[in-house]
């Protein structure tokens, strides 16, 4: 089997794929209230573009593909690309991450197309927090959740960006609530992607120490979970509770990066946290075979980096996390 191996021996099996940098919501850490400058529809990858690159990366190595965004849903005709990608040789896990804002509406059919599970963020349950921190309804999420249940997807995984001083006080009800309804739980650290980001370093909180107080009201086990990301799980004893951490600060999980990041606009990124990127629409549009596109990507893995510098130059990335693709 052919595959994909970087400079530093790191087998290159994920792309998280962004169909759309524009986004229903303006969550405080991502993406700043009134941004509208977004890419236009003429300058992003179309269906056909984008088989042509993920089958590319399917005769590679690649396995799993995640759909993100901006959000995801937000893309018209969402459901007829996943079941492209899920139908391609190689490509065996096919998942997305989204805000459930829309999901109600479309579960059934993302579940239908191949998408075989799903992560949703979620910082808070109380709505009135929910709307400071996104600018939405908290209401919309919860009955994209449940339509999600009801539509098959396991797990479902809800992504919880900690933030001291913002939700901190909600970790333990986040945990009950996940308990309640059979979701995974993931915390994750604010990351300094853009002046959104960077501004949200105020909030940084160190997972170390939101584990240390859970193992305090919770017996933690050590616990395992199935996909290609980089969370370190323990599970809640006596439950089907599992909880991940993901610690770009804290704890970097550089020398396991197993993904890339290809933009709507085609662009081909190695690192969320450094600016090593192949640009792919000029190549495509310029009609690039096959042979020759699976050359440019084993090229452009030959760019990706040993680690980011999010501690050491918190100011290098200026781009916004919804411009790469979360």
């Amino acid at each position: 089997m052919t595959t994909l191996i970087d400079r530093f021996n790191r087998p290159i099996e994920y792309v998280r794929l962004s169909v759309t940098d524009q986004c229903d919501l303006r969550c405080s850490y991502c993406m700043p209230r009134g941004f509208k400058d977004f890419s236009e529809p003429a300058e992003w990858l179309d269906f056909d573009e984008i088989e042509r690159v993920i089958a590319a990366f399917g005769r590679l190595g690649v396995r799993r593909v995640r759909l993100t965004g901006g959000e995801p849903l937000v893309r018209k005709d969402l459901p007829l690309l996943a079941r492209r990608l899920a139908d391609l040789p190689g490509i065996e896990d096919l998942s997305l991450s989204t805000n459930a804002t829309r999901l109600s509406k479309s579960a059934v059919a993302l579940r239908e197309a191949g998408i075989s599970r799903i992560n949703v963020s979620l910082d808070t349950l109380k709505p009135e927090r929910f709307k400071s921190i996104t600018g939405g309804k908290l209401d919309k999420v919860l009955s994209g959740l449940m339509a999600a249940k009801t539509a098959g997807f396991g797990p479902i995984k809800i992504n919880m960006v900690a933030m001291r001083g913002v939700n901190d006080d909600e970790i333990e009800d986040m945990v009950q609530f996940c308990i309640d309804h059979d979701f995974t739980l993931r915390f994750i650290e604010t990351m300094p992607m853009g002046d959104t980001g960077r501004n949200a370093g105020d909030q940084y909180l160190d997972l170390q120490t939101v584990k240390a107080r859970l193992a305090r009201r919770f017996e933690l086990i050590p616990g395992v979970m199935p996909g290609g990301g980089p969370a370190r799980y323990v599970q809640v004893a006596g439950t089907r509770l599992r909880i991940g951490f993901i610690t770009p600060i804290s704890q970097h999980f550089c020398e396991t990066c197993n993904r890339v990041r290809l933009s709507v606009e085609g662009t081909l990124y190695l690192c969320l946290g450094q600016e090593d990127k192949l640009e792919l629409r000029p190549l495509l549009r310029a009609g690039i075979d096959d042979a020759g596109l699976e050359g440019a990507l084993r090229q452009a893995i030959d760019l990706k980096p040993e680690r980011h510098e999010f501690r050491e130059q918190p100011t290098k990335v200026v781009r916004f996390m919804s411009m790469t693709g979360g």
